[in-house]
């Protein structure tokens, strides 16, 4: 784990993996036990539930300390942009095409 940080509608995880890992299967522990860890400590009304989906983007080791400092700094990033918005650039940036129905639901 390099570095992460929690928004109300979002997660920011920054990870190094290993060629033998498999992301799918990492996101689906991270949420497995997520929920779980949630819901047994009741911090919220009703039943926590992430909704399906991940967005995930690869960066060089050049890049680490630019991406931690990214990832620290949401609260203020996101004073000035939605996580919408940042989600589209990223993916417009990428050149990763998508169409707006398959995109997570956004809270705005």
């Amino acid at each position: 784990m390099l570095a992460v940080n929690c928004m109300p509608d979002h997660i920011h995880l920054f990870v190094g993996f290993r060629p033998t890992i498999l992301i799918s299967d990492f996101v689906k522990e991270i949420k497995v036990e997520s929920n779980d860890f949630v819901n047994k400590k009741d911090w919220i009304r009703g039943k926590f539930n992430w909704q399906e989906g991940y967005g995930v983007f690869s960066y060089s080791h050049s890049h680490i300390d630019a991406v931690v400092k990214y990832v620290l700094n949401q609260e203020t990033h996101h004073q000035r942009t939605t996580f919408k918005q940042e989600y589209l650039r990223m993916l417009d940036k990428s050149e990763i095409p998508y169409e707006e129905r398959y995109l997570f639901d956004f809270i705005e």
